[in-house]
């Protein structure tokens, strides 16, 4: 090993240990490459000394007049500076999560400076409570750059779930293989046939249209805010969004905890759903189906989503009462224990197997996976 790469190993070693460690190392290097690393170790020592019992990150310490350590807008700014971007984002989501350094997002310039992504966004509706009016413009910002990446992943695919078969006897704008009509492009072109060649001239090439024709469905999605179900209300806010946008389904978006609020209004616009979910609360699924059940017209043509965890705050006798008259009606109903990525179900078992044996479906899904769910209904 050279001698550069000996101070390399040693230099990383000091920031992984800290100044303090039991055996001490000192950087190693020219005058500025010394520098340099005292510069990223007081930087991780603002994160990381709360470790040991140093509240160093809250401004305005008992003793002095103001902070006595930067504020999270400059501890932002240098860890942006002097750490490549994989290790910013696994400093920044410890600042949130481990170390409750809500600055980052009481703070409108720090909170302009983090990388908008799924782990920023659910940290963001933990903590809009605490943020003023200037900071929710951002946060809104943040909220609809990741809702729309979402949307653009699962909007295609949900389409071809949900919008059906080729429909033979509208033509299509769109020459593409997949809408090709064989049988109308060789009956039209039967009069260019070619005797001599023994071939038919195609003058004319013939596409079908998708399927317009439809009976309009009723989808119901109820969604438990508990602090536990924050994945699968984003992509239920998500799912909603893009189900309202389709001719063929009527979505109607209730958001409960012991209360129940009817967002149907917003149903078409997720950032609006989850500027306001108030995380948390305890939880009465029986109340919010009970309300859901009031808005089903006809039973045949509706189907109830339910995403919660299945932790029932109130009576489970009335909630197991009122399901087995939804589904006595005819309608659809599904309980989903989670609706994300990962689709892992955490949930009150013996109450999801006492609803499943009346009819309902009860699991966990992945988006696309509803969607494939909800496409074989409405066909």
């Amino acid at each position: 090993m050279t001698e550069r790469n000996d101070a390399d190993v040693l230099n990383r070693w000091r920031l992984i240990l800290g100044k303090n460690a039991e055996g001490h190392i000192d950087f190693q290097g020219t005058e500025s490459e010394t520098d340099l690393f005292m510069s990223m170790e007081s930087t991780l020592d603002f994160l990381y000394d709360m470790e040991y019992g140093d509240d160093i990150m809250r401004a305005g310490r008992s003793g002095g007049s103001g902070a006595s350590v930067p504020q999270a807008a400059k501890w932002i700014e240098k860890v942006r500076r002097l750490f490549p971007k994989r290790t910013v984002e696994i400093l920044e989501k410890q600042a949130l999560d481990h170390f409750g350094l809500t600055e980052l997002l009481t703070d409108k310039k720090v909170l302009s400076q983090m990388q908008p992504n799924m782990d920023l966004l659910k940290t963001v509706m933990q903590y809009k409570h605490l943020m003023k009016s200037d900071v929710l413009i951002e946060a809104r910002r943040i909220i609809r750059k990741v809702v729309e990446e979402l949307t653009e992943k699962l909007k295609s695919e949900l389409r071809r779930s949900l919008i059906g078969k080729l429909n033979r006897n509208l033509p299509s704008n769109v020459r593409s293989m997949r809408n090709l009509d064989i049988k109308k492009t060789i009956r039209r072109n039967l009069k260019n046939y070619d005797k001599e060649q023994n071939e038919i001239i195609l003058k004319n090439v013939y596409f079908s249209s998708r399927t317009k024709k439809y009976n309009k469905w009723r989808v119901i999605i109820a969604v438990d805010e508990s602090g536990s179900m924050l994945d699968s209300v984003i992509y239920s806010a998500v799912m909603a969004g893009i189900f309202a946008k389709l001719p063929m389904i009527e979505t109607r978006l209730i958001i409960f905890d012991t209360a129940v609020v009817d967002l149907s209004g917003y149903a078409d616009d997720p950032v609006e759903v989850l500027m306001g979910v108030q995380l948390g609360g305890g939880t009465d699924i029986n109340n919010a189906v009970s309300y859901c059940e009031s808005l089903c017209n006809n039973p045949y043509e509706t189907i109830f989503v339910v995403v919660t965890d299945l932790y029932e705050g109130g009576n489970p006798g009335y909630l197991l009462k009122t399901c087995s008259d939804i589904i006595s009606s005819g309608s659809r109903m599904v309980f989903l224990t989670a609706l994300d990525r990962e689709a892992n179900p955490a949930y009150d078992v013996n109450l999801g197997q006492k609803i499943a044996d009346m009819g309902a479906f009860v699991g966990a899904m992945t988006p696309e996976q509803l969607g494939d769910y909800i496409g074989k209904m409405i066909q």
